[in-house]
């Protein structure tokens, strides 16, 4: 049930409201079409031949989140509420299909039996279930999620394992099968929440590069190509189509394949080379001319990339809408690790070189250059200096051997610096001595000088 009500201190503003406008709120009111609800979409679906039982099972599972949630407080009222509305969205919108009702309600009931009964939670914090092998995250505001890469992490693990893992890698192989929704002409494996500004459902090819990958090592090692392959060979799809359907955007007389599918400007490094690693292994264990022929695509466009997501000194995170920055020390190392992996497969001079520039950069310290600095006495200015990679940065200022001030701006991105300083009102040389220490540890140290001039 929907209510609707104004709290104590803006009820006045309310009520203003209510009054001053009445005509256009009751034209509204007629304007508006009813809102598309849970239990309608349930419905709907029941009326184009999903099972009825099923459909009673789905409802069963929402109607007792509705009622479980109202008696929880605090963070797990706040976390099963979400993901009831990131349901409720999802229905609103007319997003529920066939395919996409069994994981859409596995998360919700998973979501109730922890909030109900389980401890509280870290944020980014993975869980399981017994008897199951899905890997879940913690997402504040959301609940728990199918966290699909590492799923596929799992599976990949298990395959890495050897034998002793299979019985658990063929129970993980069914649960990946049954949860795969429909989408782009094929089969995904879709995330649930909001993330970076995308509305659910969204995919990401970094997930489902590595997901076929891991089906097509672990179907192989078992013996259960002809049940496994097919449903793979299906989640090409999303590297077929553009977004946000899909993950496919064009770059030079490739593709691009998109970390996450309702961010089409937005370039990942990492996500896209382990989505080509992903296309390689499953091509060459499947002999799927598709996927040989996706890869290839991938391949001549990330040979063209990869130059642009290297700084000369350290890596580019990602390029383009919303943001352009500088690899943190983990993701640098794994892009490292999948250039190595994408090295080995193709011997591509382009992905061999940045796998060697990655690495060196890992042992090398940053390039501090000191530039004119020019402050007048008593005001505040700029001490500037360029600086070659994302590192930790201190400054100490000094006038014939003694300490002025000792600056720590913290951790600062490449490029031009202006560190703000207020000059003593003693003019003439200061000494400044720039410290950096980049991710890895690598420490520099260069000193330059400062003005400062007389007032007026």
């Amino acid at each position: 049930m929907r209510r609707s009500y104004c709290s104590a201190f803006v009820a006045i503003l309310c009520s203003l409201f209510l009054v001053a406008a009445p005509a256009a709120h009751a034209a509204k009111k007629q304007s508006s079409t009813k809102k598309v609800t849970v239990t309608a979409e349930l419905k709907r679906l029941r009326g184009e031949g999903v099972d009825a039982t099923q459909i009673a099972a789905y409802r069963a599972i929402y109607t007792d989140a509705r009622a479980r949630v109202k008696r929880l407080s605090g963070s797990r009222r706040i976390q099963l509420g979400g993901v009831i509305g990131d349901l409720e969205g999802m229905a609103a919108r007319k997003q529920f299909t066939a395919s996409r009702l069994p994981s859409l309600f596995l998360t919700l009931q998973r979501n109730v039996e922890w909030w109900t009964s389980q401890r509280l939670l870290g944020s980014g914090e993975r869980v399981g279930f017994t008897g199951s092998e899905l890997v879940w995250q913690f997402y504040p505001g959301h609940g728990i999620q199918i966290q699909w890469l590492g799923t596929f992490g799992k599976l990949n693990g298990y395959w890495s394992g050897g034998k002793r893992y299979d019985t658990r890698a063929s129970a993980l192989l069914d649960e990946i099968k049954l949860l795969a929704a429909e989408r782009a002409g094929g089969l995904a494996w879709e995330y649930l929440f909001p993330f970076t500004g995308q509305q659910p459902p969204w995919v990401s090819g970094l997930a489902q590069g590595t997901g076929l990958q891991a089906m097509a090592r672990s179907a192989t090692r078992l013996g259960r190509q002809q049940d496994v392959f097919p449903v793979a060979a299906a989640g090409l799809g999303i590297f077929r189509k553009a977004p946000p359907t899909g993950i496919r955007i064009r770059s030079g007389t490739g593709a691009h394949y998109l970390q996450y599918s309702g961010m089409p400007k937005y370039k990942v490094a990492n996500g896209f080379i382990q989505s080509l690693v992903g296309l390689y292994d499953f091509a060459q264990l499947t002999g799927d001319a598709t996927a040989q022929s996706l890869f290839e695509d991938g391949d001549r466009a990330g040979r063209r990339e990869i130059g642009t997501f290297d700084t000369g000194a350290w890596s580019l995170y990602s390029r383009g809408a919303p943001s352009s920055h500088e690899s943190d020390l983990g993701y640098h190392k794994l892009l490292r690790d999948f250039l190595t992996q994408l090295c080995k497969r193709t011997a591509a001079e382009e992905y061999c070189g940045a796998e060697q520039h990655f690495s060196e950069y890992l042992v090398s310290p940053p390039l501090i250059e000191p530039l004119t600095s020019r402050i007048t006495a008593r005001t505040t200015g700029n001490v500037r200096f360029k600086l070659s990679k994302i590192s930790r940065v201190t400054l100490k200022i000094t006038r014939d051997g003694q300490t002025v001030a000792l600056i720590n701006p913290g951790t600062l991105s490449r490029g031009t610096k202006n560190i703000r300083w207020t000059a003593p009102k003693k003019t003439g040389e200061y000494e400044v001595t720039i410290n950096a220490t980049d991710l890895a540890g690598n420490t520099a140290t260069a000193t330059g000088a400062i003005t400062v001039k007389k007032r007026g």
